[in-house]
């Protein structure tokens, strides 16, 4: 148990911003073991947006409501997610090879395709989401913030278990990231990157991952056919663009139901 909490603790420091204690550090052994946590972290990260727009409305317009909760899970990540599809977009955008993709990838500063994704994911987010919550009450607020953010780590989370790692030189270490998974963690994660979808109170909510393991499906093999394999900048792209799909599955999900 204490080992657990460990991890658990781990994936909190690592995934988040969020206070830990002292006790726990970086250590590879226990990054690795802690990404079956990864979908719990959506969890938190997922309330946290969705208690700060339950109240927000209750003093601002829905609007803003909806901009300071995406701001909440920018600020609770430190825009881990959100760097890393910057990152992707400009390596992929801007390469033409593994090498210089990897290069690209590599490099701090953003250039133009990190900030035309950057835009169309926080776009796309912003829009879905005020379509889905202007009428919502608090379970509903909950359901689509807290599954939206474990699935979407769940898919990122299923990369580290059936792909290689496409950097194994030096500058790996710059940026560490999960490598190793192991078949019974990765059901822990699936219990926990898909055990929210029960607040939706409907078996036809499955239908919703469709779009999502579709689109991890592709995103998997265009990783591999340009860099042979997924960076951890791969991770974060494919939770932020598994999230924005999650949210319009949900509005195409409820447009076919009535």
């Amino acid at each position: 148990m204490k080992k657990e909490i460990h991890l658990i603790f781990t994936a909190l420091m690592f995934y988040t911003r969020i206070p830990c204690p002292k006790w726990v550090d970086h250590n590879a052994t226990y990054l690795n073991l802690s990404t079956k946590y990864l979908p719990f972290i959506g969890w938190i990260v997922g309330a946290i947006s969705a208690v700060i727009f339950y109240f927000g409305r209750f003093l601002l317009p829905v609007e803003i409501s909806i901009f300071l909760a995406i701001l909440a899970g920018f600020l609770t990540t430190g825009g881990f997610h959100e760097d890393g599809l910057a990152d992707v977009c400009d390596g992929f955008g801007g390469g033409w090879t593994q090498e210089k993709i990897l290069a690209i990838m590599k490099d701090s500063r953003v250039g133009t395709y990190g900030v035309l994704g950057l835009i169309i994911a926080v776009g796309l987010k912003f829009l879905g989401l005020n379509t889905l919550l202007e009428n919502a009450n608090f379970i509903q607020i909950l359901a689509v913030f807290i599954a939206a953010h474990s699935v979407s780590r769940l898919a990122a989370t299923s990369i580290i278990y059936t792909e290689k790692y496409a950097r194994e030189d030096a500058s790996a270490k710059a940026k560490p990231v999960a490598k190793k998974m192991k078949t019974m963690h990765f059901v822990v994660a699936v219990l926990f990157g898909l055990s929210p979808l029960v607040l939706f109170f409907s078996s036809y909510i499955l239908l919703v991952l469709i779009p999502v393991i579709i689109l991890r499906y592709y995103l998997v093999g265009y990783f591999n056919k340009w860099v042979k394999g997924y960076t951890g900048d791969c991770l974060g792209a494919t939770q932020q663009i598994t999230e924005v799909i999650f949210y319009l599955s949900l509005i195409a999900y409820g447009n076919l139901s009535n």
